[in-house]
């Protein structure tokens, strides 16, 4: 019985550990078909299948790049704080977008 109660207490660690993993690699994955249609909004000034600037700048390959406009370093993390706080012209999504729809749009903007 304890040999059990030991196994369940590691394997219950091991997969909080994973769990906090990922939460530390930037946050829930998303899912790119949902925010294809999340992007649907962000496609009045923004493309994604050319450079070319519509009113903000182009999203295509936008992971692929070292910095955002701003300066910082493109990561989940940043895009993310771009997409809640705006800026530069852009409004700030914080209170329009659900934490889901932002985590759908992230996983979409990774595969452009």
């Amino acid at each position: 019985m304890r040999k059990w109660t030991v196994s369940l207490v590691v394997a219950s660690l091991s997969i909080a550990g994973l769990a906090f993993a990922q939460g530390k690699k930037g946050g829930a994955a998303g899912d790119a078909t949902k925010g294809k249609d999340v992007f649907e909004q962000c496609s009045v000034c923004h493309n994604t299948d050319t450079d070319d600037v519509k009113v903000g700048p182009s999203l295509k390959g936008l992971f692929k790049h070292d910095k955002l406009k701003n300066g910082s370093k493109v990561t989940e993390q940043s895009v993310r704080a771009m997409i809640n706080m705006g800026g530069n012209g852009m409004p700030a999504f914080a209170d329009l977008l659900s934490d889901e729809e932002k985590n759908d749009l992230i996983a979409y903007l990774k595969t452009l």
